[in-house]
């Protein structure tokens, strides 16, 4: 089983050491170095794509001062809303988007590292969900930046209101 922990944003570019101000928008990417998973956070402006080899990766914004803090919505919805991706072929991105932040969120667990699938050569996520006893296998997808930031800011236009 893969398992690690994602540290908190630094608050400063990985490459100029530059503090992110409340509001800015910053990258964030976890690579691994030997045996362990390293987070950096960089600046829009120092950001030229996640590193070769990088484990995943994401567009955050820094919080304004007195801002409320995001809502998300109960486990249980996301989990509905993974069932209904999964089952829609269109949808296959989304799905694998939505697994990995559900690792992210402690909902699943990597039961398996990923796996090819002999007759397809497909890669496949083996995840585990404690909460429903149950394992998923997820297709590995090849997700571009463009897409990633669309199904992003699906996933918090769905899962996330803001907290009164």
């Amino acid at each position: 089983m893969l398992d690690f922990d994602v540290k908190r944003c630094s608050r400063r570019c990985a490459t100029t050491d530059a503090e992110l101000a409340p509001g800015d928008r910053y990258y964030s990417v976890l690579v691994a170095e030997g045996a362990e998973v390293l987070r950096r956070d960089y600046s829009r402006a120092a950001w030229e794509g996640p590193p070769d080899g990088a484990l995943g990766w994401w567009e955050s914004q820094m919080p304004t001062e007195g801002a409320a803090k995001p809502k998300l919505a109960p486990s249980e919805v996301a989990l509905e809303l993974f069932d209904r991706w999964r089952d829609q072929p269109d949808h296959e991105d989304c799905a694998y988007v939505l697994a990995l932040f559900l690792v992210r969120k402690r909902v699943f667990r990597f039961a398996e590292t990923a796996f090819p699938v002999a007759h397809t050569g497909e890669e496949i996520l083996r995840l585990f969900c404690p909460a429903r006893a149950a394992e998923y296998d997820v297709p590995v997808i090849d997700v571009d930046s463009e897409r990633a930031d669309e199904i992003q800011t699906q996933l918090i236009e769905l899962l996330y209101s803001d907290a009164n």
